[in-house]
């Protein structure tokens, strides 16, 4: 990964959206069957421009939930962090996913996590983020990062931008 990241990295996903969300039934199960639903998301800068969050409504086939994802970025190691937050668990931040984006606009994040008690490899990755429909993706490794499984996908369309 080139460190081409910067403060403005996340300045393409500030304002309002539409969400598809893809999600695999289960996770790590060996499954193949994929859940589809609905959501939104608004987005903010925060910190003067280094560092946004976003209010996210998921509308999941078993009821609807709000979440939150914090970013911020780290000029230093030039790096951002990625936390998330949500309603079903009110007192439980995630690990902090670490990572950049290159030159073309793909980010790819990392983290060590553990999933049903077993040790992961998490990894997002956003793309397309030119354009008023970029994607993101998370994927699970069981082997330190030699093998993925995408278990969610998520497709986002512009309903409206808001400045930074």
């Amino acid at each position: 990964m080139n460190h081409a990241s910067n403060a403005h990295d996340f300045d393409f996903f500030h304002g309002h959206w539409q969400v598809q969300h893809r999600r695999l039934r289960e996770r790590l199960a060996g499954c193949n069957e994929w859940e589809t639903f609905s959501g939104a998301c608004e987005t903010r800068p925060l910190l003067g421009g280094a560092g946004n969050v976003d209010d996210n409504l998921l509308h999941l086939p078993a009821g609807s939930y709000r979440a939150v994802t914090l970013r911020s970025f780290n000029s230093e190691t030039r790096q951002w962090a990625i936390w998330w937050l949500d309603q079903r668990h009110p007192h439980q931040l995630d690990t902090p996913m670490l990572g950049s984006f290159d030159d073309q606009g793909t980010g790819l994040f990392y983290a060590d996590d553990r999933f049903n008690g077993q040790p992961i490899r998490v990894r997002f990755r956003w793309t397309d983020t030119r354009s008023d429909s970029p994607g993101w993706e998370q994927a699970f490794s069981t082997d330190g990062g030699q093998t993925w499984e995408v278990n969610w996908v998520m497709r986002f369309e512009r309903i409206e931008r808001v400045a930074g």
